[in-house]
């Protein structure tokens, strides 16, 4: 009988504070390593629990969070804490990164932050942040800052010796080439491509010239162009992959090849962007879009 209440005099002393914003590395790894004999040794002599510790509050920086491209279980629980603790959040389109924060239950209030504003909101958000508050920055989905709005309020908070922590996570580049089966030791990213017709054929040379696997992003009214183009800079007969519907109920990964497919593409088979990979020995291609459709060529087999 005395040991049992011995023991749970100790029970109190074990029990793991809980850190809401508890992002420190080095904060993290004092708690844990803390020698427990030390700890169970002033329970025991003092038989009360051991008082809390702080919950510290995330540190001031800009972070950029990336956030899932359609399966809402793609995300991180450092970008949830992150979300949590932050003072504001940049959003690309608040209604839409709205319903991931209700789905997780976090309050942080929304800011909008696109293409049409980010130069307009960048001088209060710096000031907010050498004022102190930790900001974070998230994109409609994906990585912030690649081929969305972000990347020029990183460089400015790097000017201005601002931190910038990165929170990695999903990439609808990266999932499509790792799902591609297609050479990913060596790649270009080349986003979406100008819209000007003589400087997408350039860009396009440019590329077809290069032997490493070839990353585009194509917005769906784009496609059938951009197969053409694609066929007059890479040459015919060049194979196909098509990754659709990353991460989500219907996703697909097909194999077609060129000169069939921009006969039977129509801009309106599909819509959402999606990203084409492109490689040599084959042509390569990944989207992720709400229809199927028959998509591109790039090099031949």
């Amino acid at each position: 009988m005395a040991s049992l209440l011995r023991l749970q005099g100790l029970a109190p002393a074990l029990n793991v504070p809980r850190h809401r914003c508890f992002l420190s590395p080095l904060r993290l790894a004092s708690a844990a390593t803390a020698p427990l004999a030390r700890r169970i040794s002033t329970a025991a002599s003092t038989n009360a629990p051991e008082p809390p510790t702080s919950e510290p509050n995330l540190e001031s920086g800009l972070y950029l969070v990336a956030t899932p491209i359609g399966n809402l279980e793609d995300i991180t629980l450092r970008a949830l804490r992150v979300l949590k603790c932050a003072n504001v959040i940049l959003s690309e389109d608040t209604r839409h990164s709205g319903k991931l924060l209700q789905h997780y239950n976090i309050k942080t209030p929304l800011l909008s932050f696109h293409k049409f504003n980010e130069r307009k909101r960048e001088p209060s958000i710096l000031r907010r942040l050498h004022e102190g508050e930790a900001v974070a920055l998230i994109s409609d989905a994906g990585t912030p800052g690649i081929s969305d709005p972000g990347m020029e309020l990183a460089r400015l908070c790097a000017a201005e010796k601002i931190p910038v922590v990165p929170i990695p996570g999903p990439s609808a580049a990266i999932a499509a080439l790792s799902a591609s089966g297609l050479p990913s030791n060596e790649f270009t990213f080349v986003g979406f491509l100008p819209k000007h017709a003589r400087s997408r054929r350039d860009r396009l040379e440019i590329s077809a010239r290069e032997a490493a696997t070839q990353i585009f992003y194509v917005p769906p009214h784009g496609i059938h162009q951009f197969l053409v183009d694609a066929a007059s800079s890479f040459g015919d007969s060049r194979s196909c992959v098509i990754a659709r519907e990353i991460t989500k109920l219907h996703e697909e990964v097909v194999k077609l090849v060129t000169e069939a497919t921009s006969a039977k593409k129509k801009d309106n088979e599909v819509d959402s962007i999606f990203p084409l990979i492109k490689a040599r020995g084959g042509v390569h291609v990944t989207a992720s879009f709400q229809k199927p459709s028959i998509i591109l060529n790039a090099v031949k087999e």
